[in-house]
């Protein structure tokens, strides 16, 4: 893919915020005002492109893999979906960034796009989970457009999978494509479809799916301000998540200690060619 085709940023009227650099992850400066605005006008101006939202497990996913880590910075958003990426960037100088949570932001878009004739696409989650969605989305949002739903297989798609995808997507041409998968698979998806689907922007909201459809508990609001979801996540799902949190919390830590202390330096890779 383009450097233009991958990201929005050069499309006249589309001005990316500025990124923080967290070990080589350009992560956006937004709150989620801002990113519902700049949502809004690369939907009015038709500018394709996909929005990763980014927390500490992403970041420590792209120290092994500079493919993911290209994919990351290529985005036209990489959202703080994190509180530790939300201090980092309060601690480079930049007040008004706060965090962009991926159920937080598809209510905030969900309730916008009701009057602007916007239509939406739910891709993900495990078989109903993206028809019960839509279900819960159009009863507390009335009025939205969800033109439709498709929960894929856990394996990659096959060819004749992947063609039924491009012309269901080609018949409704959805403003915006949302894709509850897991980290890193959801934005692997979007980098290598945001150019085969007819649709304006992706948007890779994880667990989203499973928390506003009430399958998973959210932590309540204190919580996640204080940058404790995780552990409070870890509680309620052990056995998939307690090695995940071991492992990425104490290398983001190690890692970052290093790059604020000026010992270890990173690029972002793939921001610009």
């Amino acid at each position: 893919m383009s450097d233009k085709a991958d990201r929005i940023e050069n499309v006249k009227n589309v001005i990316p915020p500025p990124r923080i650099n967290v070990l080589g992850v350009g992560i956006s400066v937004l709150n989620l005002q801002s990113a519902l605005n700049l949502v809004s006008t690369a939907i009015k101006e038709k500018a394709r492109g996909y929005i990763c939202v980014t927390g500490v497990h992403g970041v420590t996913e792209a120290q092994q893999d500079i493919q993911f880590k290209k994919i990351l910075n290529k985005s036209f958003l990489c959202t703080p979906d994190g509180m530790p990426l939300v201090w980092l960037g309060k601690y480079f100088g930049y007040k008004e960034i706060d965090r962009v949570y991926g159920p937080d932001l598809m209510k905030l878009v969900c309730d916008w796009s009701r009057k602007k004739g916007v239509t939406h696409f739910l891709y993900g989650g495990l078989p109903d989970v993206a028809e019960d969605l839509k279900q819960k989305l159009e009863v507390n949002y009335p009025g939205i457009n969800i033109v439709g739903c498709y929960s894929p297989p856990f394996c990659p798609l096959s060819k004749d999978e992947e063609e039924r995808l491009i012309n269901i997507v080609r018949e409704l041409k959805p403003d915006l494509f949302w894709v509850g998968l897991s980290t890193p698979k959801q934005e692997r998806f979007m980098a290598e479809y945001i150019n085969k689907l007819d649709t304006t922007i992706m948007i890779g909201v994880g667990a989203a799916f499973d928390f506003l459809t009430g399958r998973i508990k959210q932590a309540p609001r204190w919580v996640q301000r204080a940058g404790l979801e995780w552990f409070y996540r870890m509680c309620y799902e052990p056995k998939r998540l307690v090695p995940r949190y071991l492992k990425n919390n104490p290398i983001f830590l190690l890692k970052i200690s290093l790059q604020l202390s000026g010992l270890k330096k990173y690029k972002i890779e793939g921001l610009k060619d």
